[in-house]
C-alpha cells in the first residue's frame, strides 16, 4: 500500500515509540487448558477434524491481543462463530485462542508487521502441535482462517506439512481472504492450489475486490496470486454468473444467519493479480470498514458472498478424502 490513513500511522508512530505491547509481559498460552481454546472437539460424531483459525479482531492501540482483555477475547469467539457453519457439518472443530496481530500493524509496511504476526504464530503453532499430540489420533484434517487467519493457515503448511505423512491427512486448506502467492507456492512445494472443485490436499484461496478497484495492503498491484473462483471452481477468468451462486448468508457473532440471499453476486479472476472481481453488487452496500483498505475492497464479505457454495465444497472435499482413502489411491 502506497499510503497510509494519516491517524493510523500517528497511532503506530506513538505505539512505535513507546514500544507499547503489554502482550508481551503475558507467559504464551498453554493449550492443555481448554479454556486457551474458542473451540475444542466440537462436534465429535465427525469423521473428519477442522482447525480453524480467527481473524483480526483486535482493533485497539497495541501490537497484540492480550488474552486477558475480556472484550477482544468475546469478539474472538464471535468471529469464529461467523464462519462456523461453512465447516461445522463436515467435521470437528478445534480453535485456539491466540494473541494475534492487532489491526495497526497492517499499516506498516510487510517486513515491519513481521514480529507481531511471529508471536502470534508461535501461539497457533505451539496449539497446533498441541492437537497433533493428543488429538488428532490419523484422523484427516481441514486447515481454515480468514484474512490473518488464513495467513496463520500458510505458515501451519510451510512448518508442518513439509511431512509427507501429516500432508496425506490434509482434505483442504481455506485460506481465504490473504494471497496464495506464487512466490510462496513455487518455494514450499506443500502449498498446493486448488485447480477445481474436489481436489483434496490443496489451498483454497481468494479476496474479493470491485473491478475498479487496482490494489490493496492485502493484494499488491504487482503481487500474483494463485485463486480459484468459488462459484464454477475454476482458476481462469471465465466469470460465473450469479444464477451459480447458492447463496450468501450474513451472520452475527453468535453464528446465527441474519440475512440469506441467494444469486446475490457472480464474480471472475482478475488473472493479472489472481484477485475475484465482483461486478454486480454496489460497493455502497458493502462498505470496506477497514482503515486502508479502499471503496470496493470488499475483504469483509470474502466468505459470506459464497458461504453456501463453500459450505457445500467443504463436504464435498471431505467426502472425496475418505472415497480416495477407501481405495487406497
Amino acid at each position: 500500500m502506497k499510503t497510509r490513513a494519516p491517524l493510523l500511522t500517528a497511532i503506530i508512530m506513538i505505539l512505535a515509540l513507546l514500544r507499547f505491547s503489554p502482550v508481551y509481559a503475558e507467559d504464551a498460552p498453554d493449550y492443555s487448558l481448554t479454556d486457551n481454546w474458542a473451540y475444542y472437539a466440537v462436534g465429535e460424531d465427525r469423521a473428519a477434524d477442522l482447525f480453524l483459525l480467527c481473524p483480526t479482531v483486535d482493533i485497539k492501540e497495541e501490537f497484540n491481543m492480550s488474552m486477558d482483555d475480556a472484550f477482544t477475547m468475546a469478539s474472538f469467539l464471535g468471529a469464529l462463530n461467523m464462519e462456523r457453519g461453512i465447516y461445522e457439518d463436515s467435521a470437528r472443530m478445534y480453535a485456539p485462542y491466540y494473541r494475534q496481530a492487532a489491526l495497526t500493524i497492517y499499516g506498516l509496511e510487510p517486513g515491519e508487521r513481521e514480529p507481531y504476526l511471529s508471536l502470534a504464530y508461535n501461539d497457533v503453532s505451539a496449539a497446533f502441535a498441541w492437537y497433533l499430540a493428543h488429538e488428532n489420533a490419523g484422523r484427516p484434517i481441514i486447515l481454515a482462517g480468514f484474512s490473518q487467519g488464513a495467513d496463520m493457515c500458510y505458515r501451519l503448511l510451510r512448518e508442518y506439512f513439509g511431512d509427507e505423512a501429516l500432508r496425506e491427512r490434509l482434505i483442504a486448506v481455506y485460506a481465504i481472504g490473504w494471497p496464495c502467492t506464487e512466490e510462496l507456492c513455487a518455494r514450499y512445494p506443500q502449498i498446493t492450489p486448488a485447480e477445481g472443485e474436489d481436489d483434496i490436499g490443496v489451498v483454497v484461496s481468494f479476496d474479493c475486490e470491485a473491478p475498479e478497484v487496482t490494489e490493496t495492503f492485502i493484494c499488491a498491484a504487482d503481487q500474483k496470486a494463485r485463486t480459484i473462483n468459488p462459484l464454477n471452481w475454476r482458476t481462469d477468468g471465465t466469470r460465473a454468473d450469479r444464477s451459480e451462486n447458492l447463496g450468501a448468508c450474513f451472520t452475527t457473532y453468535g453464528g446465527e444467519i441474519k440475512t440469506e440471499i441467494p444469486a446475490l453476486c457472480g464474480c471472475r479472476i482478475d488473472e493479472t493479480r489472481g484477485v475475484l472481481k465482483v461486478d454486480d453488487v454496489d460497493p455502497a452496500d458493502y462498505p470496506a470498514a477497514i482503515p486502508g483498505l479502499p471503496e470496493g475492497a470488499y475483504h469483509l464479505y470474502d466468505y459470506q458472498f459464497f458461504f453456501r457454495n463453500l459450505q457445500q465444497n467443504t463436504a464435498l472435499r471431505t467426502q472425496r478424502w475418505f472415497e480416495a482413502h477407501a481405495t487406497g489411491q
